[in-house]
């Protein structure tokens, strides 16, 4: 059987019957064709080439990525960033582009902000082999091919959580900066989370006053990360103040001294931005622009906005789902630790059981039959608030649609037949 008809033949041929490994002497069976020994210079001029020897002895990652995808664009950002500070380091590490752009002059576009090395967009094949030999199932995605053989497959993760402190991507490595990372989330306070040498403060909504990050101490304390550019951020927000007022509110009436508090940490893009969508925010900030933001995106592995991580009085992580505990529980949520966590699934088991099993929904023509994770659902978006859910949901067992069993507006089946979308 001709080897390259299987693609994990082929890999355990290249690394002596290991599929994880795959020896740099061996780049050109993964990355030449019958008729190509090189790869594409940063530059788009087809005649600016690389031999494909030349990457022997260096640490290599192949980059799956897309021009037309957004996630893409906005790792391929941050894969710049570290990549520029390795090779200014010296380090011994290239990157290959494998792309999956529909045409030639996506491709070109693309990699023209790209300072690495590209596999032709014509070499349909070799692409095509590596995606199957990698098993490569979205995008973006990053495999370290390391000078001793080994390989890892979480390289976007890795870029996002640790940066240029990820280098060499060897195990010894990553487990080094697991070890700092689990040592820093036990010595955890808000002082050490939100100070830093020059700043001891946050802002108010005023922006006038300054509020000692000290004073939040004892308090819980749910850290947004958002931006005004952001559609589904600009939706979650609105919820949240009005979440936020409810808790606080309920607070007052129980007196005690227990207190919660948010503060905005921006991923806007000027001061201008994060003044106007500050404005609309009734708790703290973080100042636009402050260094410690991309240290808290980085410490707490933020790789989507809106995103709030919740804080307890000492000063610990609780959870980084408060976004969907919110969305599922609402005012309920607090403090969101793991015993309120628990009461409120009971409850909801117990408000289950009284629900019909089955039901139309004014924004869908189909009936809707109620399930749970045990029995076909699972996590979802509601198709009627456009939030995350889980755990109960009214479900078109033909289409897919789902809808929080809060967000049902039960209606009659002839109403249901008219709607004219599914």
């Amino acid at each position: 059987m001709d080897l390259d008809d299987n693609p994990r033949n082929l890999v355990q041929a290249l690394t002596n019957g290991d599929p994880e490994k795959i020896s740099t002497s061996r780049f050109s069976s993964l990355l030449a064709s019958k008729d190509r020994d090189y790869l594409l210079s940063s530059t788009t001029q087809d005649d600016q080439q690389v031999k494909i020897s030349d990457l022997e002895g260096k640490a290599i990652g192949l980059y799956f990525s897309a021009n037309w995808y957004p996630p893409c664009r906005n790792f391929n950002e941050v894969l710049i960033g570290v990549y520029e500070q390795l090779k200014s380091n010296g380090s011994n590490f290239e990157i290959v582009f494998v792309s999956s752009d529909e045409d030639l002059s996506a491709f070109n576009s693309y990699r023209e902000s790209m300072p690495w090395l590209s596999i032709p967009f014509s070499d349909l094949e070799t692409k095509k082999a590596l995606n199957r030999k990698f098993e490569v199932e979205g995008i973006p995605y990053l495999i370290i091919l390391q000078p001793d053989g080994s390989t890892l497959h979480d390289g976007v993760e890795l870029i996002y959580r640790y940066g240029i402190e990820a280098f060499p991507f060897t195990e010894e490595k990553l487990e080094e900066l697991r070890r700092e990372e689990r040592i820093k989330h036990e010595s955890q306070t808000l002082t050490n989370l939100l100070t830093n040498p020059g700043r001891d403060y946050l802002l108010d909504q005023t922006m006038a006053r300054k509020v000692p990050v000290d004073s939040l101490i004892g308090k819980t304390v749910g850290l947004y990360f958002s931006a005004q550019w952001c559609f589904p951020c600009a939706k979650f927000t609105p919820k949240l103040i009005s979440i936020y007022h409810k808790i606080k509110r309920s607070l007052e009436g129980k007196g005690g001294g227990e207190d919660f508090e948010i503060v905005f940490v921006s991923n806007d893009r000027d001061q201008s931005s994060f003044d106007s969508y500050y404005g609309t925010m009734p708790w703290l900030a973080l100042p636009s622009g402050d260094p410690i933001i991309r240290t808290l995106a980085k410490y707490f592995d933020v790789q989507g906005i809106p995103c709030l991580i919740i804080i307890d009085p000492d000063g610990k992580t609780v959870t980084k789902q408060g976004r969907n505990l919110i969305n599922l529980y609402q005012e309920n949520a607090y403090p969101f630790t793991c015993a309120k966590l628990e009461l409120l699934e009971k409850e909801m088991e117990e408000e289950a059981k009284r629900l019909p099993r089955s039901n139309y929904h004014a924004g869908h023509r189909h009936e809707l039959t109620l399930v749970s994770e045990g029995n076909g659902g699972g996590p979802f978006i509601c198709c009627d608030c456009d939030e995350q859910g889980s755990g109960w949901a009214y479900q078109c067992l033909g289409c897919g649609y789902e809808v929080h069993p809060r967000c049902m507006r039960a209606v009659d089946p002839a109403t249901a037949a008219s709607v004219q979308h599914t």
